[in-house]
């Protein structure tokens, strides 16, 4: 047996410049942080006493005899590319519910591809995880998804992950410890209720990257330089101000990024104590991140009961194999 754990991310500054539509032409950079969150993959080989040959256990339990008649497309591709001949079974648990602006897709693709690479007795290092994932989504499963989030959840910890064209980098970002601890003290994640299918919106809107939408992209990168210098300045509320600000530049890449239940949440938020936040994700639903000085939460959180507060504390690992004893011989 094989279990993976992966943790959920939060993307703070950058996003919408993680596209291959804008950094095989232009820069990219973003900041974002893994989150104390997981999703957990087990994979076991499963004994030849059974009708099926692969059982695959999701929202859905699938029980079949080849691989080319699994219905989860990351399963199925992935066992294709991997050559994986033996029966197995393969489970996977979430802390947080897919399609909600987590990073889930990406977070599932990177866990799984860990737990093949492994159950293959081929260790990745967080590059080569990394870029793996990005190419599987991408070129493989042919999806509309940035590379941050591959990166994020591959590396783990609060960083700066800069693109371009065909590479990435990955910067820890240097973060006095009091500060981080507050900074994340001061930020409030809750649920819309709604999730939504990130590919239909990000369809729309990379197209329109390097024409109608570049002095945004342009605007919401010059938010990293703003961020960084925040950070190395120890400064708290300015982060809030500018997660408002880069929030009003992103929700115009798209009418499909936020709606009139998100706007009504964040601007709920922003008058009942909030100095700023944002929609997590490509948009359309999912999770909200607010950022809330201590002297105003008690209130807050009075005001927004109705939605469901989910704590967190940044974390430091990515995505890690934490058991493995397959000895059989691998098919």
């Amino acid at each position: 047996m094989i279990i993976s754990k992966t943790p959920y991310r939060i993307s703070f500054f950058g996003g919408g410049s993680d596209y291959p539509e804008w950094y095989n032409k232009n820069e990219g950079e973003v900041i974002s942080t893994s989150i104390n969150h997981y999703l957990y993959i087990t994979l076991r080989d499963l004994p030849p006493y059974f009708d099926h040959k692969y059982l695959v256990s999701y929202s859905e339990i699938e029980r079949v005899k080849k691989i080319s008649e699994i219905k989860h497309r990351v399963i199925k591709l992935a066992l294709s590319k991997y050559n994986i001949n033996n029966g197995l079974e393969i489970h996977y648990d979430g802390d947080i519910p897919s399609k909600s602006g987590m990073g889930s897709s990406s977070a599932f693709v990177v866990g799984f591809l860990n737990c093949l690479s492994s159950y293959k007795k081929k260790k990745l290092t967080k590059f080569n995880l990394a870029n793996s994932s990005i190419n599987f989504e991408q070129k493989i499963l042919k999806e509309n998804v940035g590379s941050q989030d591959q990166v994020a959840v591959s590396y783990g910890g609060f960083n700066n992950i800069k693109f371009s064209k065909n590479k990435f980098t990955v910067t820890k970002l240097k973060i006095e410890k009091n500060y981080k601890e507050k900074l994340n003290d001061n930020l409030l994640l809750y649920f819309t209720g709604q999730t939504r299918i990130a590919d239909q919106i990000v369809e729309g809107f990379k197209k329109t990257l390097n024409g109608v939408n570049k002095k945004n992209i342009n605007q919401i990168l010059k938010h990293v330089d703003f961020a960084k210098k925040i950070i190395d300045n120890k400064k708290l509320d300015d982060f809030g101000y500018l997660l408002d600000e880069t929030w009003n530049y992103k929700r115009q890449l798209s009418k499909k990024i936020s709606n009139n239940k998100i706007d009504y949440i964040y601007l709920f938020a922003k008058k009942n104590g909030s100095l700023g936040g944002k929609l997590l994700g490509a948009g359309g639903g999912g999770f909200m991140l607010f950022y809330v000085p201590k002297r105003n939460q008690e209130f807050f959180k009075k005001k927004m009961e109705k939605y469901l507060n989910i704590p967190f504390r940044f974390s430091e690992n990515g995505s890690e194999i934490i058991f493995n004893n397959v000895e059989s011989k691998i098919g």
